[in-house]
């Protein structure tokens, strides 16, 4: 061994040894099989093997089973893991290791009478919520088996076992007998439709938003104003979490209301209120997000009549949905709208809506369960309910029986309805339906609700939409804003389906509760297919810190969930872009939930349901059985598992967006155009399973909250939208990915007939009914296309000058008025990526006792005798770079999620710290002159060599070697320029052929550190007012931080001088840049990949290169002054 090749390896295996011995304690141990030995043992059996088979008595002992299960607790989300696992089998079989639904390694083969450790880092999403439940079950052979798991941490602290009750809910599927005998009109609330028009009343509601009086203690006489709708911590004030603030406000009823009834709603107080009219109590309500409503008539009075409510954020409601918990402030306060309507004592009390098609989907029977109530002291007779469409002949009239005094009827009206335009999201026809109550043939009230005329169906693993199986590109969506928390306006909810739906998407998952109902009419209106939510969550989930203590199947709490499901279900179901429910988010299914399913299956016969369940270990494995399957972050394999399903499977959530690794987020921007790289591969596999319905990235929009204290609080910036509904960078990747116009056609060659090949992804659109439109150089017009949904076609376009181009231009306009999808096609060599070489020219070598010094015409270069690095360079008299080549190989750094993350993340590390030259050395050969350097930092030797021109051209070859094992984001040379280095140019090879102008990650473009509509210091609490790209830290602008990958060339110009940098490649390099004070420095990465999101882990693994002790990494970069 050489003396070098000795130091290499003592230095490596010191700094690993320190490294362990510094980082990792052991922290849970299991002598799987040994009786008191194993506490983390939640599922198997123990056994001993014979001693002949060989091992230690310790790796004899095995815990066995067809599914052994395993469980620690109260891991630490910030800190590392890894587990050792021993096998010993007696015959060979294969056995998979499974957390949180994935698997954690490639299936392992026991061999027989062998001992197998296997040493696995723990992907943080696996114990995201401070559990981990590690499952192994049996690929091939009698059963699965394991003999110890021990468990280290940078986190010293040991990990405990779950409690008793949580390992009993870990062990298996169960299933219940449930009573399915239920009555579920006695469980539905009363929302009486309010009418367009009463008789003799001029206007017959009367908006109660505006300014109320409010007092955050539950007695005084200290009153403050706050708004109505708004949550009072959004408007600064703060209430015990355990008591009641009070709201008032006076109003006056019309003249004209005058012996009418009187009705109070409330679409979303937050979560449990008193309600008082001339301080009399007249209701009480417990669930915060949704509608409660009242009649109010008896109480009020003539003139001035004064409403109090006592409103407490936190209460039983709140926990059963973890809502106070997941927005991470109080939610208290009027939320959603206050109305106050008139209806006639004879009243119609509840209009539920069903349009049943035939069999051929052409025709409709249009059935409305009507409900009537009489509050008048005297028999109401001659009523009738007459029924009309606007734009259709169908009409139809129901005749009621005599109704006493106080007497209610129901019953069902159905009239035909010829070949009615079907509604879709494609084609989101709706018909206003007009119901007028008449009595004796005069109008009492009438009510319009608009409708759409389609049909939701299971049939087998798929779901039918008018006959049609759908795949669903859908987000999660919060209701979000940083100013008003969850309480929005109708800007909002306007833009937020606009956004979504100009983003290809055609589903939305209402996460983790109901949206107002405003957004649901845009939903209907626009064409998005929507799971509304209802208001449960964490049920049983150890991230509700609460059920530590507290018993998740204890029967009390399900008289409210079953509350919230009904409200839900009963308050939204005339909305037809509803296609299905959700009954709750990831909780522990049980025999409760599985009776609160029986009434869900009566309380909406028209469509299905969905229970979004834990998934540890796989799939179901609490045994829910509501009609739609689901799974939360199924991993690239997921569609595998979907394939087998016999029900419509859902990815509940899927794709987690980067916002655990908000390290690395506040460094480089450009992570966040990385989440294509898993998005892609995910939804063309969900897009060939029949079994996958589709999913809901997580998640639609940043939850991040601005409060009046200065303080932002929130799970995450995890949208591709943020809360100012600007779009974020995986905005557009999402669009991509989700486009319903595929072009597969990647490149052409010239010649006058360009023929290009589109799939047709659309569910119900013929492309023919798109607007298609091309350019090429100077040439444009418009084409057309017939090919039917799901099928696959040829576009031809004819041009006259083939020679006058080399780029085609496509756009694809959705007949809903916003693009669908562009393409920039190269046709022939794409010469606009290359650069003219340089011309050589004389150069001349000094060497004094500190320098060598590198000069030619208007050409100076100083590089250190000691460090062999850059110290001056200079251009034309200017100087134009001042440090480098310093070797960059950086570490995944996965840290870091809340607002409130410490965002000043190093740029270089310890990988690359204390450089060392040992032998620096100067030649001239020709007209260049090379400087060759060698030396070590502290995890990495080795040597670069220089070459310089006085032309300005700078090339650096370089090649190190591991010292230790490192798993690295990118490695590449740094380079610093001189000041006023701030503006950035390049060319690259995309992974879309067009973005927008603004985005990070367009193929050409210029960024600045800087912008001048930008203000130094952004107030967290003032709109912005530029797009995302501009946003700053002392970085740098997103824009101008941000890694291109595969350039052509990048470089950066003095925004003074016009002088240039630039870096020559070959569309296989990266780029990154960022300011360190005045002066600016850049990175030409030889390899990049996603960052370390811990959701994503899986998806990003086939990028990933760790480098071990040994390796090299090595590359060149080429630089022009």
């Amino acid at each position: 061994m050489s003396v070098e090749r000795f130091v290499w390896t003592v230095v490596f295996w010191l700094s690993a040894l320190s490294a362990w011995a510094q980082q990792y304690s052991e922290v849970a141990y299991d002598d799987c099989g040994t009786p008191g030995k194993q506490p983390h043992l939640v599922l198997g059996e123990n056994y001993t093997m014979p001693s002949q088979l060989g091992g230690s008595l310790a790796e004899r002992t095995c815990t066995f089973g067809n599914k052994v299960v395993y469980a620690f607790d109260k891991m630490d989300i910030q800190a590392k893991y890894r587990m050792e696992i021993t096998f010993l089998a007696d015959a060979e079989r294969v056995v998979r290791l499974i957390a949180d639904g994935n698997p954690l390694c490639e299936d392992l083969v026991l061999p027989k009478g062998k001992v197998l450790k296997k040493e696995i880092d723990l992907p943080r999403h696996s114990f995201a919520y401070g559990q981990f439940v590690l499952v192994m079950t049996v690929s091939k052979g009698a059963n699965a088996l394991v003999s110890e798991i021990r468990m280290q941490s940078t986190q010293a602290r040991p990990l405990p076992a779950v409690s008793a009750e949580e390992r009993e809910a870990l062990k298996s599927v169960r299933t219940y007998k449930v009573n399915t005998n239920v009555d579920v009109e006695k469980v539905l609330p009363q929302y009486i439709p309010i009418p367009v028009s009463v008789n003799n009343v001029y206007n017959n509601r009367l908006s109660l938003n505006g300014v109320w009086r409010f007092s955050p203690q539950e007695s005084g006489s200290g009153w403050s104003a706050i708004q109505v709708p708004g949550q009072w911590s959004m408007q600064g004030f703060k209430v015990d979490s355990a008591a009641f603030a009070r709201y008032e406000r006076d109003f006056e009823i019309p003249e004209d209301w005058t012996g009418k009834n009187m009705i109070l709603r409330f679409d979303g107080v937050h979560s449990e209120y008193h309600v008082s009219v001339n301080g009399r109590e007249v209701g009480y309500h417990m669930g915060g997000m949704t509608p409660y409503e009242v009649d109010i008539t008896s109480a009020l009075r003539e003139g001035k009549n004064t409403l109090a409510l006592k409103v407490r954020s936190e209460s039983e409601a709140d926990m059963l949905g973890s809502l106070t918990q997941y927005a991470a402030h109080q939610l208290g306060g009027i939320t959603r709208k206050v109305t106050l309507f008139a209806v006639p004592e004879v009243h119609v009390t509840d209009l539920r809506i069903v349009t049943d098609l035939d069999e051929d989907y052409r025709d409709a029977m249009l059935r409305i369960y009507a409900s009537v109530t009489n509050r008048s002291p005297r028999e109401a007779k001659q009523l009738a309910l007459n029924v009309t469409l606007d734009g259709h002949p169908a009409a139809g009239t129901l005749r009621l029986p005599d109704l006493a005094a106080g007497g209610s009827w129901s019953g069902w009206l159905e009239m035909e309805v010829a070949a009615p335009e079907l509604w879709n999201n494609e084609h989101p026809y709706l018909y206003t339906l007009h119901a007028d109550l008449c009595q004796e043939d005069v109008s009492l009230a009438q009510m319009e609700k608009r409708i759409g005329f389609r049909e939701i169906e299971v049939a087998g693993n798929r779901l039918l939409v008018n006959g049609v199986p759908v795949k669903l590109r859908g987000v999660c969506r919060h209701e979000a804003h940083p100013l008003y928390g969850r309480s929005l306006t109708d800007a909002e909810w306007k833009a937020d389906a606009m956004l979504y739906r100009a983003a290809n998407c055609n589903f939305i998952r209402t996460s983790h509760y109901p949206p107002a109902e405003e957004f649901l009419e845009y939903c209907d209106e626009l064409g998005l297919f929507v799971e509304v939510e209802a208001p449960v969550c964490w049920v049983g989930h150890h991230a509700n810190e609460n059920w530590r203590k507290l018993n998740y199947k204890d029967k009390k709490y399900y008289d409210y969930i079953l509350q919230a499901d009904m409200e839900t279900v009963h308050f939204y179901r005339n909305h037809p872009s509803v296609i299905f429910w959700s009954m709750a988010n990831e909780s522990y299914w049980n025999e409760h939930f599985a009776q609160v399913a029986e009434y869900m299956k009566k309380a909406d016969v028209t469509r299905p349901f969905a229970f979004h369940d834990q998934a540890y270990g796989g799939f179901n494995n609490q045994g829910s059985t509501a009609p739609i399957a689901n799974i939360h972050y199924p991993g690239p394999g997921g569609y595998k598992t979907a394939a087998k399903s016999e029900r419509p499977m859902t990815y509940g959530e899927y794709c987690h967006l980067n916002v655990y690794n908000r390290s690395e987020l506040v460094t480089d921007p450009g992570i966040r155009s990385d989440w294509a790289l898993a998005l892609a591969p995910m939804w063309e596999n969900m897009l060939k399973t029949p079994g996958v319905l589709g999913g809901s990235i997580w998640s639609g929009i940043d939850d991040i909250f601005q409060l009046p204290d200065g303080n932002a609080v929130g799970y995450g910036a995890w949208g591709p939208i943020d809360g100012w509904r600007r779009p974020k960078p995986e905005y557009w990747d999402m669009k991509k990915i989700y486009s319903p116009v595929k072009l597969l056609t990647d490149s052409l060659q010239p010649a006058e007939n360009l023929t290009l090949k589109v799939e047709n992804r659309y569910l119900f659109t013929n492309l023919e009914d798109l607007r298609i439109s091309w350019q090429f150089g100077e040439e444009s017009g418009m084409c057309a296309l017939n090919v039917e949904p799901g099928k696959t076609g040829e576009l031809q376009i004819h041009v006259r000058r083939p020679e006058a181009a080399n780029l085609l231009a496509l756009k694809f306009e959705d007949p809903r008025g916003f693009t669908a999808d562009e393409y920039l096609i190269p046709v022939g060599e794409q010469v606009q990526n290359q650069l003219p070489e340089p011309v050589k020219e004389r150069t001349r070598l000094k060497k004094t006792r500190t320098h060598y010094l590198i000069t030619g015409e208007n050409f100076r270069c100083a590089i250190s005798r000691s460090t062999g690095q850059l110290e001056k360079v200079e251009k034309g008299g200017e100087q134009v770079m001042t440090g480098g080549p310093w070797l960059m190989v950086l570490p995944l750094t996965g840290g870091g999620c809340y607002p409130n993350h410490n965002a000043h993340t190093p740029i270089f590390n310890d990988c690359c710290k204390n450089w060392k030259s040992t032998s620096v050395s100067a030649e001239k050969k020709g007209d260049d002159v090379y400087i060759r350097v060698e030396g070590a930092y502290d995890n990495f030797a080795g040597e670069y060599t220089l070459c310089i021109n006085a032309c300005g051209e700078l090339n650096v070859s370089y090649e190190f070697k591991a010292l230790a094992d490192v798993n690295p984001r990118q490695w590449g040379l740094v380079f610093e320029t001189a000041e006023g280095y701030d503006r950035l140019f390049w060319r690259r090879d995309g992974l879309w052929s067009v973005y927008p102008a603004d985005h990070i990650s367009r193929p050409v473009g210029t960024a600045w550190s800087s912008y001048k509509e930008v203000p130094e210091v952004q107030h967290p609490r003032v709109k912005p007012l530029w797009s995302w790209s501009k946003d700053f830290n002392e970085l740098g602008s997103n824009d101008f931080r941000a890694t291109r990958r595969n350039i052509w060339y990048a470089g950066l110009q003095d925004s003074c001088k016009q002088a240039r940098i630039t870096v020559r490649s070959n569309g296989q390099q990266h780029w990154r840049c960022w300011k360190s004070g005045r002066h600016t420095r850049f990175l030409v990465a030889d390899f990049v990949t996603a960052g370390d999101e811990m959701f994503l882990s899986g998806h990003y693994a086939p990028y990933r290169k760790p480098v071990k002790a040994g390796d090299v990494v090595k590359g060149t970069v080429r630089i022009n002054l």
